[in-house]
């Protein structure tokens, strides 16, 4: 039996096996998946197994998973393309009966409504419908994506989105989420079952724009716009029109309340809290 991680290679399949590592699973009972074995040449002189493959090649898949395994599916980057991939490796889950197939979704699962979460709906569905023993980790919002223009904000004194005023968002850190999938992976107890991940405390943006400003000793607040002038805003910073189209409508499910909720599965699973956003803003400015 392996613990097999697709995606490893990327930010949170590398933290996952390192997790998996530090708690004292053996290096020879991972197996990573990678597109290539210079990405994963690291792992590999760490002794951890690395296998080929490629999401956009379902053949490649055939001789990746055994009987008995437990199997980590971290979803594809590009919404539209990820349906037929991850069916890929759920089909060869199935004819090889892996013994649980984890699936990093979004939070809300099923009743997730917004442009991003209809492959997540859909993966979870053809999982449920393969039978096989599974465990929906559907994470909330990283913070890490809302910090990647942090030094721009300070620039500007404004975070600018089409979030509302009062609008509160749970936010977890990557280093939470793969806490989360590799407990579930090496510990018993989580098959068939669905957590909903994110933070412990639900922040607004204003919130978020304050401690920023006291962690920069510079003034800097949130100004909300209005759906056309955020999807115009994001198409004029690079963004093709249709992954603008997907953030402005994940703003938009966050003035909802979306993904405001703090249910507290992602604290239990990791056996702490999760990072505080403070922290989070500290490390990004450092």
């Amino acid at each position: 039996m392996s613990i097999v991680v697709t995606g490893s290679t990327g930010l949170l399949g590398g933290l996952v096996i390192q997790d998996l590592l530090d708690a004292g699973v053996p290096a020879g009972e991972i197996k990573a998946v990678a597109r290539s074995k210079e990405k994963a040449a690291g792992l590999a002189e760490r002794g951890v197994q690395v296998v080929i493959a490629d999401y956009d090649q379902p053949a490649s898949y055939d001789e990746v998973f055994a009987a008995g395994d437990r199997v980590l599916l971290i979803s594809g980057s590009e919404p539209g393309r990820r349906i037929p991939q991850h069916q890929a490796v759920i089909d060869a889950a199935t004819a090889a009966g892996v013994a649980q197939l984890a699936y990093t979704g979004i939070f809300g699962g099923p009743k997730a409504d917004f442009l991003l979460s209809a492959d997540h709906r859909a993966t979870e569905q053809a999982i449920l419908d393969s039978g096989l023993p599974y465990t929906f980790l559907r994470n909330n919002w990283y913070v890490e994506m809302l910090l990647n223009d942090l030094a721009g904000a300070v620039e500007r004194g404004a975070v600018v989105n089409g979030v509302t005023a009062d609008a509160r968002i749970a936010t977890a850190t990557r280093e939470d989420y793969a806490a989360a999938a590799a407990v579930v992976l090496r510990t018993d107890g989580h098959l068939n079952q669905a957590y909903e991940l994110g933070g412990d405390v639900a922040w607004t943006f204003g919130e978020f724009a304050a401690e920023v400003a006291k962690q920069s000793g510079k003034p800097v607040v949130h100004t909300p716009i209005s759906h056309d002038d955020n999807l115009a805003l994001l198409i004029k910073v690079g963004l093709p029109e249709g992954f603008a189209q997907v953030l402005a409508d994940v703003d938009d499910a966050i003035s909802r309340g979306a993904l405001a909720g703090t249910p507290g599965d992602l604290s239990r699973l990791i056996g702490r809290p999760t990072t505080p956003l403070a922290d989070s803003i500290r490390a990004a400015l450092a």
